[in-house]
């Protein structure tokens, strides 16, 4: 199962306390109202020795605790407890929905918070004032984020091996590493991706996928392509694996280029990635009488003619790969340099607090503030609706509407709460 879809909730905040101080001795107490505690998060977290999202198709929903409520005595409430979910590393973290990109959890211990949890509201105690000595007002929580993730594991490798079914893929893999990939005679013996540690020497390695083999209309889902071909696109480079011996009357020259056609229509930056062409199965008689067609057909593109059953010309092969990989990684860091130099020199914009849209029926506010600050307002209490209108006139939302040519008895929106402009007050609808 290296695929997923969730629905993720995170928890609300607590509602603030309304209470006044009710003590003997004391017949004018104050307000002692308490803050609400603020929602847990959900969070993504990678995980080594994971290896599939099972665990998530059996348990499609995942909430984190809710804050608990203040209390009299200006107890707050306590923060909820957040709901972390483990994944494996490699995992693509997605908005359902808006097909967002939230994370690349390629490390283990990487993380993200894909739902944050509520900001619990304040009591009473909060608002008083010289002017306002006994508020009757408090917040609601701020409902916790909710949202629909899909996840998607792709393999974590330096290096990809691709080629036709029976090509010898695992047959190197296994030369090469110290995997134990299964092998057999038959195509597609190789059912899942496999990983192995290639070591030039004790401090020179990298890692070599195995992604099993690919046919005509892999791109299409033919075969299993669709499962396999999103693991290639991570590796930085591929081994193109050719089978000389032209198993099943295939032709070589034909197996890679549609190889490739199958790779662009897939992702076009697939293309683009570095190949390495082996030819395999040299030693085997009708290997060696097609190996000069084959080399001819390449001209004087650099090709390594290898036996991955006897280990002819591997290591010549791992070492080229090594050298390219080494050299890649080099240009990487340079361009990611350069591009941390231009973002530092781009002069950063203010963000907007709200944002204001003219429609037929009157104006929409939207923003994160705005939003907020309606959600955690109790429409009932007559106070929290006169701190609402405060709230928004310190946002500048008030003005704006002004601005904006805003008359008396127009209906201003925000999220599901609507209001009729009035100058001088503001009155629920």
């Amino acid at each position: 199962m290296d695929t997923a879809r969730i629905q993720v909730k995170a928890g609300n905040g607590g509602n603030g306390c309304i209470s006044f101080r009710r003590e003997k001795f004391v017949p004018r107490g104050g307000p002692d109202g308490g803050d609400g505690g603020n929602g847990g998060n959900v969070i993504f977290t990678a995980t080594l020795g994971m290896s599939t999202l099972i665990d998530l198709h059996h348990n499609p929903r995942q909430v984190a605790e809710n804050g608990g409520h203040g209390t009299g005595k200006k107890r707050d409430g306590a923060d909820g407890t957040d709901c972390v979910v483990k994944v494996p590393a490699g995992t693509i973290v997605r908005d359902l929905n808006t097909a967002e990109l939230l994370a690349d959890l390629t490390e283990p211990d990487d993380s993200i918070v894909v739902a944050s949890g509520g900001i619990g509201g304040k009591g009473n105690a909060r608002f008083k004032s010289s002017t306002f000595q006994a508020p009757r007002v408090a917040e609601k929580g701020e409902p916790g984020e909710e949202r629909e993730i899909s996840l998607e594991i792709k393999l974590i490798a330096d290096v990809g091996l691709v080629g036709y079914p029976n090509a010898g893929k695992s047959t190197l893999l296994a030369r090469t590493s110290a995997a134990t990939p299964k092998i057999a005679a038959y195509p597609f013996t190789t059912l899942r991706p496999n990983l192995g540690v290639v070591r030039i020497n004790r401090e020179q390695n990298f890692i070599l996928a195995d992604i099993p083999g690919l046919i005509e209309g892999a791109h299409q889902g033919a075969g299993l392509g669709h499962q396999f071909l999103r693991h290639i696109e991570r590796t930085k480079m591929l081994i193109h694996v050719i089978d000389l011996s032209a198993t099943d009357g295939r032709d070589p020259i034909k197996d890679y280029e549609q190889l490739n056609l199958e790779l662009g229509h897939y992702n076009e930056l697939l293309t683009k990635l570095p190949q390495i062409v082996a030819l395999n199965k040299t030693d085997m008689p009708e290997g060696k009488a097609t190996l000069t067609r084959v080399q001819e057909y390449f001209g004087n593109r650099k090709t390594f003619p290898i036996s991955a059953i006897t280990g002819d010309g591997v290591n010549r092969l791992m070492q080229q790969a090594y050298r390219s990989l080494q050299y890649l990684e080099a240009r990487a860091r340079k361009e990611a340099e350069t591009a941390i130099i231009l973002e530092q020199e781009l002069p950063s914009e203010p963000s907007a607090r709200f944002e204001l849209i003219e429609t037929e029926d009157g104006f929409v506010v939207t923003g994160a503030e705005p939003r907020r600050a309606v959600l955690m307002t109790d429409m009932e209490n007559e106070q929290a609706l006169i701190l609402l209108y405060r709230k928004l006139k310190n946002m500048g939302v008030m003005n704006a509407l002004t601005r904006a040519g805003a008359e008396e008895g127009d209906t201003v929106r925000i999220d599901e709460f609507e209001f009729t402009y009035s100058p001088k007050s503001m009155q629920s609808n």
